[in-house]
């Protein structure tokens, strides 16, 4: 794992923090690096039932580090690692785009925990996860433009799916910052959390102590039908569930309700 990222791992829950407390978690090369190994490496991770992702010290991730934005655009020798516009055979984000796809990528459930500062790229990281909570006096922006830039870090695609297009189109040509609250309001973040990171990790153990299959099963049908015509989305409901019904885990959820116990579910393999 990368410096810049800490994980801790407990109960099938996976405590992710991005760890550049001194610059507000801002986004350099080895912050892109340690967030895309560290999705990728908890993805491929089978006893991880739910990700909490948030930064340590006073915000969440303040964006990019302009200090370092040169180097990274171009890529490999300047950078000490690939440039940010740089792809990869295997996948539709380039390398920017990954350190917030990754979390959207990852069959298990993220959850963001959002205090202080989610400007820019920071904010796009956040769009990335499933559920966000957030402080109500987090301060929250697209603030791309003020450096003449348009969101690139999958804030395209985020952005249309949890807000309306106007308010999208504001956000994102004025750069405003909107607090916690009224974030909530407008559909950025879930809900809001005095204690984010507390109130992520107990809705973590939450989801952990489900089954795995089926909160994977969910995450995958409503990644997938999203933007999909409605005869694909139930073509996907239908597979899914058929996969489900009769399994190990859907009977033990069943077996643990009827003798009113706590389930023991199984680990996907």
């Amino acid at each position: 794992m990368s410096e810049r990222v800490s994980v801790s791992i407990d109960g099938g829950v996976a405590d992710v923090r991005m760890n550049r407390p001194d610059k507000l978690n801002a986004l350099d090369q080895a912050m892109f690096s340690g967030l895309i190994e560290t999705a990728r490496e908890l993805g491929g991770n089978a006893k991880v039932r739910a990700v909490v992702l948030s930064g340590e010290g006073r915000g969440f991730c303040a964006g990019l580090d302009f200090a370092s934005f040169m180097g990274m655009t171009g890529g490999g020798e300047r950078s000490g690692g690939p440039g940010l516009l740089s792809r990869g055979d295997d996948s539709p984000a380039n390398f920017a785009q990954l350190a917030a796809y990754a979390w959207t990528a990852l069959p298990q459930p993220v959850i963001a925990a959002i205090h202080g500062v989610a400007f820019g790229g920071g904010l796009q990281i956040a769009l990335g996860a499933d559920i966000r909570l957030v402080a109500p006096d987090a301060r929250m922006s697209v603030m791309e433009i003020k450096w003449g830039l348009i969101p690139d870090m999958t804030g395209s695609q985020t952005l249309r799916q949890l807000v309306r297009l106007d308010v999208a189109k504001e956000l994102t040509f004025t750069g405003r910052v909107v607090s916690g609250t009224e974030a909530v309001a407008l559909g950025l973040a879930t809900r809001v959390s005095d204690a984010p990171r507390d109130g992520a990790l107990e809705l973590a153990r939450e989801i952990a102590a489900k089954s795995p299959h089926a909160i994977r099963a969910g995450k995958k049908l409503f990644q997938e039908s999203w933007l999909g015509t409605r005869r694909e989305g139930f073509a996907l409901e239908e597979s899914l569930q058929r996969g489900l019904v009769g399994s190990a885990n859907q009977v033990e959820a069943v077996q643990a309700n009827l003798e009113k116990r706590s389930p023991r579910f199984d680990d996907p393999a």
